[in-house]
């Protein structure tokens, strides 16, 4: 698809602001109007405190002075969604609305609060999102450019508004309008409006998403809890697997999975620490590796391994072993996405027809050991076996 932000069917401006709601109409005249090419959203959104609510329902949303509809009507700007309900008031750790934010629990629900909202527009593959951070807290912009590092896509963008003097921190300054406009400056001095000077300044950031978890993409989790897990993910690859828990553990992030995948799974994994070929249906003593692993996890005595036992009766066959390669890369990649899970999967070593199958990774990064009950799980459920 092309990325170009103009493009997307659906375009959102997201900004965060405090007392200053001028943002949204300094940001939306420089994307919508001056912008090359031009971005005019569909829909602006708009995250503040209870007073910062209040001063955008009266200076943005108001008949008058209404100066959202102002910009739109003076550029011929098309109906742009934008109402009460396109408002976000922030909450502190009880629900009550935030008016400022004062100490550390006021900080992580704000972060909380811009993580969930970027999370959820970045979702939508239809959607091109534009964050400003020019108002509010400086925190609140911080927030809101780390989340969009953490979930942005490539049509995404990130800026900041720059508004000449002396119309910069002027109460009465919206957007630089049409025709003259007189308004008092903060030094109590007159300025033209038509003069103003509104640009944006592009910020660039580094997007994390394609490495991050799946279950971090689709779930809800804390910005603190989305950090963690973005950092574990970029560490080197390892692998954990634990036989008995039923799971493994693959950037950080923790995968149940069922018997019969994770006994084929760790067979391989075992033979890559024990130094042996790549394998494939018909390799010497693969169905006995593999029903000894089934063995460790759930018993000689336990149906399953029973029936997985008669099975192989007879040696394993080329769609046994295909059936649950399949599964245990399929189970990786539900979980970690598929860059994420690209160093752990089952992959093919040399050409058809006589194709074997191995891990990839290293010996000293494979440890069979048990898992903290305690550590992140991924929301994935253990597939069939």
């Amino acid at each position: 698809m092309d990325y170009q932000p103009s493009s997307y069917p659906r375009r959102v401006l997201l900004a965060v602001a405090g007392l200053s709601p001028q943002v949204v109409t300094e940001t939306l005249y420089a994307l919508a109007v001056t912008g090359r090419p031009a971005f005019i959203p569909t829909e602006v959104r708009l995250i503040t405190s209870s007073e910062g609510a209040e001063r955008a329902r009266l200076a943005l949303l108001s008949a008058d002075p209404g100066w959202f509809e102002r910009l739109r009507r003076d550029y011929a700007l098309p109906p742009i969604a934008f109402g009460h309900d396109h408002i976000q008031i922030l909450h502190d750790a009880a629900g009550r609305p935030l008016a400022d934010i004062r100490d550390e629990a006021d900080n992580e629900s704000v972060a909380d609060c811009i993580t969930a909202t970027v999370r959820t527009l970045t979702a939508d593959p239809d959607c091109a999102l534009h964050v400003s951070i020019a108002g509010g807290r400086k925190t609140m912009g911080y927030y809101a450019g780390y989340a969009l590092s953490l979930f942005g896509r490539s049509q995404d963008r990130l800026s900041h508004v720059l508004v000449s003097d002396p119309y910069e921190q002027s109460w009465d300054f919206f957007y630089p309008t049409p025709a003259s406009r007189i308004i008092t400056t903060r030094d109590n001095k007159l300025a033209d409006t038509k003069d103003a000077r509104v640009s944006l300044a592009l910020v660039p950031f580094v997007r994390l998403r394609e490495g991050l978890p799946e279950r971090l993409l689709a779930g809800i989790a804390s910005f603190g809890a989305s950090i963690a897990a973005a950092q574990r993910a970029l560490r080197p690859p390892r692998l954990t697997i634990d036989l008995a828990g039923q799971r493994i553990r693959a950037a950080g992030e923790i995968i149940p999975l069922a018997p019969a995948v994770l006994a084929f799974y760790a067979m391989l994994a075992r033979r890559r620490c024990q130094g042996l070929h790549p394998a494939r249906w018909d390799s010497d003593g693969i169905d006995r590796q593999y029903l000894a692993e089934y063995r460790r996890i759930v018993g000689a005595e336990h149906g399953e391994y029973e029936r997985a036992e008669t099975a192989l009766a007879d040696g394993m066959t080329a769609e046994y072993f295909d059936q649950r390669k399949s599964r245990s890369n399929s189970a990786l990649i539900q979980a970690l996405g598929t860059r994420l899970a690209a160093a752990y999967l089952i992959q093919p070593d040399g050409k058809r027809p006589r194709t074997r199958y191995r891990l990839a990774l290293e010996p000293a990064m494979i440890d069979f050991a048990a898992l903290d009950a305690a550590a992140p799980a991924s929301d994935t459920a253990a597939p069939p076996g």
